[in-house]
C-alpha cells in the first residue's frame, strides 16, 4: 500500500506542477500558487467533514501548520521557477534537495532500510540528477528559486512527518490553511501589481485539486511505510512533469532525460521492497 499511495501521488503532483508552472506562464505565479491553495483546501475541507475524521493533537496541528508554510512558500517560489522558460530543468533540481534532504532524516531517525532500498534510493537520486542535467539550450533562469523551493519542499516533508498518525485529511487541511496565510501574505508585502487570467486561475484550481490529492496521497504513503521511501518514491514526480513538457510544450528533450526517466523507474521495485 506504501507504494501503491506513492506512485499515485507521484502522478498528481507531476500533472499539478506542469499545470501550475503552464499558468504561471501567462499570470502571476503566486496568486497561481494562492488560487491552489483555497481550491486545495476547500477539497480537503469538504472531504475531511463528510468522513467525520478525528481533530488531530495540539501538536500535530503545529506540525501540520509548520509543513504547510514551508511547502507554500516553496511551492510560490517551484511555480515562479517553472514559468521562467524551463520545467525540465527547474523540476529535477528542487525535487533533489526536497527528497535528499528529508530521506537522510528518516535513515537518522528509523534506521538503516537496507541495501537493497538503498541502491533504489541511489537509482532513484541519479535517475533525477539525470533528468535536471541541462542540455546546452538550457538556461539558468529560475534556478535559484528551485533551490530555495527545494529547501521548502523539504520541509514538507520532515514536518509533515512529525505529525504521526494523525488524521490524514486534518493534516492535508491544516498545512493548506498555513500554505495560503503564507503566500497570502507573500503576496500582501510585495506590494505589487500582479495579474491573474480567468484560463490561468481555472488551471490554477485543478492543479490545486491535484496538489492536495497529491499531498494526502504521500501522508497516507509515510504513516503505512517508512518516509525515506515515500518520499523518494513521490520525488520521483519530474518525470511526469518532464514528459508533459516534452510532449504537450514541445520542450528539448535529450537522450540523458530518456536514461534518466528508465532509471528512475528501475528504482521503483527496488524501494519498494522494504
Amino acid at each position: 500500500m506504501p507504494t501503491a499511495f506513492s506512485l499515485i501521488a507521484v502522478a498528481c503532483w507531476g500533472v499539478s506542477d506542469f499545470l501550475g508552472g503552464l499558468a504561471s506562464r501567462k499570470s502571476d505565479a503566486f496568486l497561481v500558487t494562492l488560487t491552489a491553495h483555497v481550491s486545495g483546501f476547500s477539497l480537503m475541507l469538504g472531504l475531511t467533514v463528510l468522513n467525520h475524521a478525528s481533530i488531530p493533537t495540539r501538536e500535530e496541528q503545529l506540525w501540520a501548520l509548520a509543513a504547510g508554510a514551508l511547502g507554500g512558500s516553496g511551492l510560490a517560489l517551484f511555480y515562479s521557477a517553472l514559468g521562467s522558460g524551463r520545467m525540465g530543468v527547474a523540476a529535477p533540481l528542487a525535487s533533489i534537495l526536497g527528497a535528499g534532504i528529508p530521506t537522510l532524516f528518516g535513515i537518522a531517525v528509523q534506521g538503516f532500510p537496507g541495501p537493497v532500498p538503498v541502491i533504489g534510493f541511489v537509482l532513484a537520486g541519479f535517475g533525477i540528477w539525470l533528468l535536471s542535467r541541462p542540455d546546452a539550450s538550457a538556461g539558468h533562469d529560475g534556478l535559484l528559486l528551485a533551490v530555495v523551493a527545494g529547501i521548502g519542499f523539504a520541509g514538507f516533508f520532515i514536518c509533515i512527518d512529525r505529525t504521526g498518525n494523525a488524521s490524514g485529511l486534518w493534516s492535508a487541511v491544516y498545512s493548506r490553511f498555513a500554505s495560503i496565510v503564507m503566500v497570502g501574505a507573500i503576496i500582501v508585502v510585495r506590494r505589487r501589481a500582479a495579474n491573474l487570467a480567468w484560463k490561468s486561475a481555472a488551471i490554477g484550481l485543478f492543479a490545486g485539486a491535484l496538489d492536495s490529492t497529491g499531498t494526502l496521497l504521500f501522508i497516507r504513503a509515510d504513516q503505512t511505510g517508512r518516509l525515506d521511501s515515500a518520499v523518494m518514491l513521490t520525488s520521483l514526480y519530474p518525470v511526469v512533469t518532464v514528459l508533459l513538457a516534452r510532449f504537450v510544450l514541445k520542450e528539448h528533450f535529450t537522450r540523458w532525460k530518456a536514461v534518466g526517466i528508465l532509471t528512475a523507474l528501475a528504482a521503483v521495485p527496488l524501494i519498494a521492497k522494504h
